[in-house]
This record gives C-alpha cells, structure tokens and sequence, in this order.
C-alpha cells in the first residue's frame, strides 16, 4: 500500500477539522429534525436543497482549488472542499456529519453497448453538452447487444483505501466502509441514447411489441445486476429498507396510459424491490399522479418540474406523497440576475402548495450556468429560507 504524502495529510486533516467545526453547528439537527418530520409525512417548513451546480463557475476566490498530490488524496479532497464551499456560500438545508465514508471498490461491466455520440459545447469547461446520439438499435434482433452486467467488488483496494483514510483522518474523523445506499434507475433515459428518442417514440405506436420487448430486456439486466448486489452484500443495507430514485423524461408529451404502459409496468418490476420510491425529473407529472400510484405501490415521494401545471400538481399530490417541486433553474442563468423574479415565483408555487396541504421540499437542480456569478446561489438560498419560513 502506497504511504499518503505528508503535505496530503495535513491538507486533508485541516479539512477534517473544518468538516468537524461545521458537523457541531446545532442547525445540523434542526435540518436533519425537519426532513425527518417531512419522511413522516408532516406538514413543516419545506426543505431546501441545490445541487447539479456549475462547478467550474463558482471557484471565484480559489476556495476549491486542489493542493494534494496524490490521485487518492485530491479526490477526497475535492469532496470535502465542495461540501464546505456549500456549507458557506448556499446550504440549503444540507447537514454534514464528522463522518468520511469508503465506498464500496465496486466494478461493473456495464450493458454491452456503448453511447455514440456526436458533443456540441458552448463552454468548454462546462460538462452540460449538446448531445446527438447516433442510433444502434433498429430491431428485434439488435436488442440482444444489450447485455447483463457482470458485478464484482475488489475487497483488498476497498481495504486498502479504507485503511488510507483511517491513516489520514485518525482521531478526528470517524470512517466507514459503505456499500451501495440507491440507484438512480431512469431505465428510458438510458435505452433512447441508442433506439433514438424520435424514433422510439414513434415505434409506441407502429411497433409496440418491439417497444415492450426492448424495455423489458433492459430492465431483466438492471434487476441482474440488483441480484448481485444482493448476493454479494454490497448494498448498505437491505433493498426493502432502502429508496430508489428514477424517472422516464422523455415521457413528458406521452399520454399518462402509455406512461403506464411503456415505462412504469416494466420500471416496477425494479422499484418494488425498494422499501420506497422517489418517481420522476424532468418530466411534467402534474396529471400522471394517479397513474404512478397505481403502479408504484411504495411511491412515496414525487418529482414536479419546473413544465408542470402548478395549481394542477398541488391540487393532484396534496398530501399523498411528498411534492418534490423543481424551481425553474433559467432564473439564476439569464444575463441580468433577478432577485424578486425568484421571490416572487417562490411565494407563489408555495402558497398554491399550502393551500393543498402539500408536504414540500424544494430542489434546485439542473443549473447549467449561473454567469460565474457565486452571489445568484447565494441570495436565492437566502430568498428560499425567507419564504419557506412562512409556509405553515
């Protein structure tokens, strides 16, 4: 095992501390203490999160610039560095335990078949692309280049990273060994990189049995590669006392009956072997409400995105399950930056989702830019915290 370099360890034990300082905020409780009144399906104040950031605008003051050597060491380093610069600039109501976590050296063979994508950027340090993918999959007899992923998991370089981690952060951090805690399961988002999403679209209606038998080899893999991660331990806890997260976005202009035809029949063989659900993205669900609690028995919580039809969704979620509502992430990203364009639509989506008793969270998410402008995050956390002080 390769020793850490000395100056990797003090940069990364100086965190530690720092991780430590902000894990002993007495907030951390008051947040962790709403999120678990909302689980429970209390009305309280909505719980804030961001993320999806563009990391590559926001280091203005070199608050996250890397100084270890070492591969291992920069990328804890960066994790910690991220957590802090979230805890400081736009929290939300994030929480940080004095905790730093060893996944699991999982590998994967993946499903055979790989993206052939042509990338169009408009800033090259930015990760959010313009993709167009080149189609792979025709027919009935291309389906079987979808293979079933083999899964193994490399204990000795686990070991040995964790043991790494133990030398770094000994007596001030705790660390642990994690397996796996949830999937993100968008079966659809995956398979359209190669049936093409037009052309899939379309075989729905022309070729509909051509549909169900792609859609369902591809979820018997995922449930193949479930089956290993149960047979080998390498989930963190049981599946039945874990959540599971997906969607099918490119589902947003199908009718809720085809919804549940194409998507959430086969994506529910996967999901029921969770405890609980957490449904949707991007996709506008304000009128597909019914249609995925019928499917998804264990639904608990629902995605509502910046397209939907607010009033509707309110009034189709109430209280059943958790409204996950996504703000629309265009308001941090437009040349001029507009603090009461955002007070104001806040205030209103949340009073139509008081008025309907809906058990709110608040995601903002999918931001592709904020114009190297760190203060938009800022004042729209600040702005969020405001009105979500008088949601009850």
């Amino acid at each position: 095992m390769s020793s850490i370099p000395q100056k990797d360890k003090k940069i990364l034990r100086e965190l530690g501390r720092e991780i430590v300082e902000a894990a002993a905020d007495p907030v951390n409780e008051e947040r962790r203490e709403i999120h678990r009144r909302i689980n429970n399906f209390e009305k309280v104040k909505p719980w804030i999160t961001i993320f999806q950031e563009p990391w590559n605008e926001l280091n203005v003051n070199g608050e996250l610039d890397i100084h270890c050597q070492d591969d291992f060491s920069r990328g804890i380093e960066s994790g910690m560095r991220r957590t802090l610069f979230k805890w400081r600039h736009y929290p939300g109501d994030m929480t940080i335990s004095p905790v730093s976590v060893q996944p699991y050296c999982i590998h994967d063979t993946g499903f055979g078949i790989s993206e052939k994508v042509d990338v169009a950027r408009t800033d090259p340090t930015n990760s959010v692309v313009s993709r167009h993918f080149h189609i792979q999959i025709k027919d009935e007899e291309d389906i079987s280049k979808i293979k079933k992923p083999v899964v193994t998991h490399d204990e000795k370089l686990t070991e040995e990273y964790y043991q790494k981690r133990c030398e770094i952060f000994h007596d001030i951090l705790e660390v642990r060994k994690s397996g796996v805690g949830s999937f993100w399961f968008a079966p659809w988002d995956e398979l359209v990189r190669w049936t093409g999403v037009q052309e899939v679209l379309m075989d729905m209606i022309a070729r509909p049995e051509f549909v169900h038998k792609a859609i369902g080899h591809f979820v018997d893999c995922w449930l193949h590669r479930l089956d290993q991660y149960e047979e080998q331990n390498l989930l963190s806890a049981p599946a039945k006392k874990l959540g599971v997260t997906g969607a099918a976005q490119i589902f947003s202009e199908v009718s809720p009956a085809m919804h549940g035809e194409f998507a959430l029949q086969h994506e529910a063989r996967f999901y029921k072997r969770f405890g609980k659900t957490y449904y949707g993205c991007c996709e506008p669900l304000h009128d597909k409400v019914d249609i995925c609690a019928q499917y998804l028995p264990n639904l608990y919580k629902i995605s509502m995105s910046p397209w939907v039809d607010f009033p509707k969704a309110a009034e189709n979620v109430g209280n059943r399950f958790i409204f996950a509502w996504k703000p629309n992430p265009a308001f941090v990203a437009y040349d001029h930056w507009d603090p009461e364009l955002v007070r104001r639509d806040i205030k209103e989506k949340m009073a139509i989702a008081s008025a309907n008793d809906c058990i709110m969270e608040v995601h903002l998410k999918d931001i592709s830019t904020v114009r190297y402008d760190l203060r938009r995050l800022t004042e729209w956390n600040q702005i969020a915290q405001e009105c979500a002080a008088e949601y009850v």
